[in-house]
């Protein structure tokens, strides 16, 4: 009997494998050593461009499936392994539970590139408009993930062009996705041009083109200045993820974060997500007065509800003690709430403060110090077309968090660089205040103004400029780059072209 062919050999599956893992040195902290010496973060472009290569080989769209699963799997396996260290070390999680939840996870985020993989090979034509078909392809695969089931877009490929990449420059008009059908374009053209030749002057000029419109981009002001600067104190307490929620240790969180108000007085004092383990009617009013005591205050703390649950809050303090709160809208699955039927992780996963309610998904920004402010929580900076419902009323975007779930792992870096791009798109300052890092200012162009170290108990204080104005993407949300993604695959799909 003649043995069965494997759907795809061990060496293409191991070569996937590794250009996934490739791509995630694209990502920070490792952008930052590729931009020394090159703007352009080439790693996901080569990932890419790998990838491209391994799919036009294929002779099936199972075999390309499995390919991309391959490619998923290693991309997420090595760029969100910090999820193992929150259900392990801090979720209490028995290490082989954790790694296998872990596990089935990031399978489960590979699954968006296969599903692409097979697409392709399915409605591939031969021709050198596969390359807009791959592109396409890869953006609605990256969109529907960062949709699906509440979504997770961790690690869109758009993230790894932050500044000085020029191709941050569209962020601005097309948002992330569109920077990631950019960097996908880019890749499929150099995996076109290693296997057929790299005389292609139509290839050449479009790269080109992408890079230079891009830096022209990041040139243009799109939002303006409101008002004068206003002076803000971000607090980062490092306490520690062990101690937080032991009830006797709760004078540890109080007394650091007001001998760290007291210290950094400004006009407005930011403490990071859930900052005080308290809920907000049980904060001792002594506290609330020592963190205005030199201004107007940002609090994150949970708040009751008036039907007996809970919100993961951002309180508004003024030194009169008059406050108004945003609660979080976009919560996240396993660690704010139970998805339903799903309550039984719980049993395994010590998880605390754990069923909270939704905020509605309308909010006005907060008028606090003279800004408006549209703060955010945690990793709802992930989903950009959601911060948007606040503009253009909003002058300044403040991201509260706590990732001290995720301990020294890539978490930090990973989601200082999204906030990096939220920047851009928006064209407002981002403001972070965490516990345990990255707390930093990111400007309207997406730089790090300034940050500080992690893992340490300080105050950023900083003059924060307040502005107005809508950028393209703030008009126009994920629509231009989706249409743009549809219209490549329409356009490959046309039977009358030049053949490869």
């Amino acid at each position: 009997m003649t043995p069965r062919r494997p759907a795809v050999s061990l060496r293409a599956a191991s070569a996937a494998f590794v250009l996934g893992a490739l791509c995630v040195l694209g990502f920070a902290p490792f952008g930052a050593y590729f931009a020394a010496y090159l703007a352009v973060s080439p790693a996901p472009t080569l990932a890419l461009g790998g990838l491209f290569l391994l799919w036009r080989k294929a002779s099936t769209p199972r075999e390309a499936m499995l390919l991309g699963l391959a490619w998923g799997a290693g991309c997420f396996l090595f760029g969100v392994s910090w999820i193992y260290v929150s259900l392990s070390q801090f979720g209490g999680m028995a290490p082989p539970a954790a790694a296998g939840a872990t596990l089935l996870f990031c399978l489960y985020l590979a699954l968006f590139p296969a599903l692409a993989g097979g697409l392709f090979l399915r409605w591939r034509r031969n021709t050198s408009r596969d390359v807009l078909l791959f592109a396409g392809l890869w953006t609605l695969a990256e969109w529907l993930r960062g949709a699906l089931f509440t979504g997770f877009p961790w690690l869109a490929v758009g993230y790894s062009q932050s500044p000085p990449s020029p191709l941050a420059g569209w962020a601005s008009v097309l948002g992330v996705y569109g920077v990631g059908f950019i960097v996908a374009l880019i890749g499929g053209l150099v995996g076109l041009m290693s296997a057929t030749g790299w005389r292609r002057p139509a290839a050449w000029l479009s790269i080109i083109a992408l890079l230079g419109l891009g830096g022209l981009l990041s040139r243009m002001d799109w939002t303006q200045a409101a008002g004068a600067p206003v002076s803000v104190s971000l607090l980062q307490g490092n306490v520690p993820q062990s101690l937080k929620w032991d009830p006797k240790r709760l004078p540890l969180s109080v007394d650091t974060y007001l001998s760290l108000a007291k210290a950094h007085p400004a006009t407005l004092t930011v403490l990071p997500e859930t900052a005080l383990p308290l809920f907000f009617n049980e904060v001792p009013r002594e506290v609330l007065r020592g963190l205005t005591g030199h201004g107007s205050a940002l609090i994150g703390v949970a708040v009751s509800t008036t039907g007996g649950g809970y919100t993961n809050g951002a309180v508004a303090l003024t030194p009169e003690l008059g406050a108004h709160a945003y609660a979080k809208r976009h919560l996240v699955p396993f660690g704010e709430y139970a998805p339903p039927g799903f309550a039984w992780f719980f049993r395994f996963a010590h998880i605390p403060m754990s069923d909270f309610t939704a905020g509605p998904p309308r909010q006005e920004p907060l008028n606090i110090a003279g800004q408006r402010i549209a703060p955010n929580i945690c990793y709802e900076d992930l989903f950009g077309e959601e911060l948007l419902g606040a503009l253009p009323t909003a002058t300044l975007l403040v991201n509260l968090s706590n990732t001290a779930w995720f301990g020294d792992s890539l978490a930090q870096p990973q989601h200082l660089q999204i906030a990096q791009l939220r920047a851009i798109e928006t064209g407002r300052v981002m403001l972070r205040a965490t516990n345990t890092g990255m707390t930093a200012m990111v400007g309207p162009d997406g730089a790090i103004m300034a940050a500080l170290p992690p893992f340490t108990a300080a105050a950023l204080v900083v003059q924060a400029q307040g502005r107005t104005g809508l950028t393209p993407y703030a008009r126009w949300g994920n629509l231009l780059a989706l249409l743009i993604a549809a219209g490549a695959c329409l356009t490959a799909l046309r039977r009358k072209a030049q053949s490869l």
